[in-house]
């Protein structure tokens, strides 16, 4: 009997102890997609039919995209994110899965907890990173990173304002237990930001403003040697990020400036300091009127200056989650399941083409959609892009600063309000940058042809 009101004694502290993690409430939300796209050439150089220059691609792929918020009281929640079968269509064999491949079925990407506490909301773990502003210069759909989050919010009627700090691990270098190969220390890289944002509601006019300040403590580039051709050094660069976004009746807009500037020291004589020195700029605007609405965009990333040794100038890219078209300087689909599109080098090798993160470019985009009804949409857009800097080849000679022209056209229907189907184009006109400066190297141009069918819950 003793040892049986020791039991049931035992049964209800550990009851005591757990009834708010029994009250927690658990929410989850989420995407699915599968789609399937056919890319009319993996490489633009205009080779014999047939090679592999001029050979296409086709494809499915898929992804779950789940959430889970464990929801323990009102002001606490932990909250996950994992991508599950995130791959191609393939065999689902054990052999096949063996290489090493295909090891993405069930990736965790966000754990952390939100508090929301008197004195301001903290956030601590694996979250997005660099996740502010706009959609411009964002790299949300890259790892995640380590993460302590703090934003103290004030409210003065229609006008808010928060401040938020955040510190991020964007590299570990220190000994221990998985890293015991380590035989320096200072080899971190960590991102130290700061910044204020603030918002505003009117009857006919609202938007947000901010300004996050930040600075990179880059150190993990000091193992000697780090390549053949790579000295080691260590970095410190400052980035100011301002943005709004706006809308007023049926027009909005919003637009983001990165700027970097900072040092980047080599730790041998040998080697000449560099300053570091990068511009990019972003603005974007649309209206509607009734079924049709009207848009653009226009866009800025530096190249670097091919006469400039003592300076950086292309620190910063467009971001992996801006995808403007559906070939050109596209991340989620293109570069993230295709992969880079190749064309001629100086070598007479191959260079990657205009998929990816947007570089060294200016752009400017122009696009219209139609809604006839509720259900289904057609948009269509017409973008071109050239270089700001020119690289100059083996002979001395100046590449084209003409990336391309590229027309897309997608059709969206909403089968429910959860799920949609699209359908789309695109048609890339190459650029004779890809030539590489050699006026003799002839070019094809691309297409390709995509269909996704997507469930939000």
């Amino acid at each position: 009997m003793k040892k049986l009101w020791l039991f049931l004694l035992s049964l209800g502290l550990v009851m005591a102890f757990s009834v708010s993690a029994f009250a927690a409430d658990v929410k989850f939300s989420g995407e699915y997609y599968a789609a399937g796209l056919y890319l009319n050439h993996v490489d633009l150089r205009d080779e014999a039919p047939g090679t592999v220059f001029t050979r296409s691609t086709a494809f499915f792929y898929q992804r779950l995209r789940l959430g889970t918020d464990f929801v323990v009281s009102p002001c606490l929640r932990l909250v996950t994110r994992m991508d599950i079968m995130e791959r191609t269509w393939e065999p689902d064999s054990e052999a096949y899965y063996d290489t090493g491949s295909y090891d993405r079925n069930l990736d965790f990407d966000m754990a952390y907890i939100d508090y929301t506490s008197p004195i301001g909301l903290f956030q601590v773990g694996y979250m997005l990173d660099y996740a502010w502003g706009t959609i411009w210069g964002k790299r949300t759909t890259g790892p995640t990173a380590g993460q302590i989050k703090y934003v103290l919010p004030f409210n003065f009627g229609n006008t808010g304002l928060k401040l938020v700090a955040v510190y991020a691990k964007e590299e570990e270098n220190d000994y221990f237990v998985d890293n015991t190969g380590v035989v320096a220390n200072d080899r971190d890289y960590d991102s130290y930001r700061v910044g204020p944002i603030f918002d505003w509601k009117g009857n006919n006019f609202s938007g947000e403003a901010g300004v996050l300040f930040i600075y990179n403590q880059v150190r993990q580039y000091r193992t000697l040697p780090l390549t053949p051709l790579t000295a080691p050094f260590k970095q410190d660069m400052y980035v100011v990020q301002p943005y709004f976004k706006a809308k007023a009746g049926p027009v909005t807009m919003q637009g983001e400036i990165n700027y970097a500037w900072g040092d980047r020291d080599f730790e041998t004589p040998l080697v000449d300091d560099q300053a570091i020195n990068s511009f990019t700029a972003w603005l974007d605007a649309d209206a509607k009127f009734g079924i049709v609405s009207i848009g653009g965009s226009l866009a800025f990333v530096q190249g670097q200056d091919p006469d400039d040794t003592d300076e950086i100038n292309n620190a910063l890219t467009g971001g992996r989650d801006w995808d403007p078209c559906l070939i050109m300087f596209n991340n989620t689909t293109a570069n993230s399941w295709v992969g880079q599109v190749r064309t001629y080098t100086n070598n007479g090798a191959y260079m990657t083409g205009p998929i990816g993160e947007m570089k060294n470019a200016w752009f400017v985009q122009g696009r219209i959609g139609v809604t006839p009804i509720p259900k289904l949409t057609f948009t269509g857009s017409l973008s071109y892009a050239g270089t700001h800097e020119s690289p100059v080849n083996a002979l001395g000679n100046e590449y084209d600063d003409d990336y391309g022209w590229e027309l897309d056209i997608t059709g969206t229907y909403k089968i429910t309000n959860n799920l949609s189907y699209m359908l789309g184009g695109a048609y890339f006109w190459t650029g004779d940058y890809f030539q590489a400066g050699y006026d003799t190297n002839d070019l094809t141009d691309d297409y390709m042809i995509i269909n996704k069918l997507t469930l939000n819950f």
